[in-house]
């Protein structure tokens, strides 16, 4: 796979992008008199801060944080909690995307540009056809079970996640194609409808499939959501629109979150990505017992029992994920090594062919 190395750094191009950025930002505020709107909706401003560091640290988007706290705390629709997680992402998840390619650290980039080609097709057939027609109460369930399975995953196997070094060498054929179905299932089927989840559908595929160091597999997360949140943004201003209340939020939240991802991007390198996802991970099994909590009225205990239930399945086919790569991994690193005994035995047998 090939792999972005890290020769000299363009952090010039991160502080234009943030210099245009303020100055947009600052005309929509003071320029159409909306100091109001950013003044009421400090409350998502404060949860983005934090939200906006797990974007930047984590394969988590800063929706993640987002969508519960709009829905589940502040009683909005699940409707406005993915358009905000578009929106939101929209600006921090490229603010990290475009520092993590300043710093030139080093991406998997044939499967990045797999997934992204999946997503540019999937999100917007999903926005469009598919999220719809799912009840609201379905997209506050498939956040919470997806979101919850994946912390399960990361309390049982963080040892062994954040111990991978460098990443296994697959044919980059194989690698496109693997990302190509990964954007095109996650964007379809999680993305449209609740605004994330490619970040950590393709981290995932990283980690327990190919092996891949954190340094490597979390920005490929980053930058893969921050393409998609574009798509799906872009895709709903241009169709249906976004839900009532998406953009007073976002002009409430989007200064923090210019800032708060790359500075998570730059952060988690000083003090390791161990704590930070352990942090994550307890956020995401909270935020399901959480939803289960909220909902117990709608769901009741049959309802609840399948979501656990549901849980369960994630947490089994990241585990089966874990071991077919364990198969390949082995695979390719017999073929390695077969490869080297044979070049090292080559020059011996060409000598004594010409004698």
């Amino acid at each position: 796979m090939t792999l972005l190395s890290q020769p000299k750094q363009h952090l010039s191009l991160w502080f234009l992008w943030m210099g245009a950025f303020y100055l947009v930002w600052a005309w929509l505020v003071f320029g159409h008199d909306r100091w109001n709107d950013v003044v009421e909706h400090w409350g998502i401003a404060v949860a983005m801060a934090i939200g906006s560091y797990a974007a930047g640290s984590t394969p988590m988007g800063g929706g993640t944080v987002g969508f519960p706290i709009l829905v589940l705390l502040f009683k909005q629709s699940a409707e406005l909690g993915r358009d905000f997680s578009f929106a939101v992402q929209s600006i921090g998840m490229t603010s990290a995307a475009i520092f993590i390619m300043s710093r030139r650290q080093p991406l998997a980039w044939s499967m990045l540009k797999g997934a992204a080609i999946g997503i540019l097709f999937a999100i917007p057939v999903g926005v469009i056809w598919f999220a719809p027609l799912v009840p609201s109460l379905w997209i506050k369930l498939v956040f919470a079970v997806v979101w919850g399975g994946f912390g399960l995953l990361h309390l049982w196997r963080i040892g062994e996640i954040a111990g991978h070094e460098g990443m296994t060498e697959f044919d980059e054929r194989w690698d496109f194609r693997v990302g190509l179905a990964t954007g095109l299932l996650s964007g379809l089927l999680v993305v449209s409808v609740t605004g994330v989840g490619v970040d950590m559908v393709l981290y995932t595929v990283l980690v327990l499939l190919c092996r891949a160091d954190l340094k490597i597999a979390i920005p490929t997360s980053v930058v893969i959501m921050a393409f998609g949140s574009l798509v799906g943004i872009s895709t709903k201003a241009l169709t249906s629109g976004v839900q009532p209340g998406v953009y007073e939020n976002w002009l409430a939240a989007a200064p923090i979150v210019a800032l708060g991802a790359p500075l998570g991007v730059f952060m988690v390198n000083l003090i390791g990505r161990k704590p930070t996802l352990y942090f994550v991970a307890i956020l995401c099994v909270g935020q399901f017992i959480w939803t289960c909590y909220v909902e117990s009225s709608s769901l009741g205990t049959v309802g609840i029992l399948c979501s656990i239930a549901a849980v369960g399945l994630m947490l089994w086919s990241f585990e089966r994920l874990r071991v077919w790569g364990g198969h390949i991994v082995g695979e390719q690193q017999r073929k390695n090594a077969d490869r080297a005994r044979s070049e090292s035995q080559a020059p011996p047998q060409l000598e004594a062919a010409k004698e």
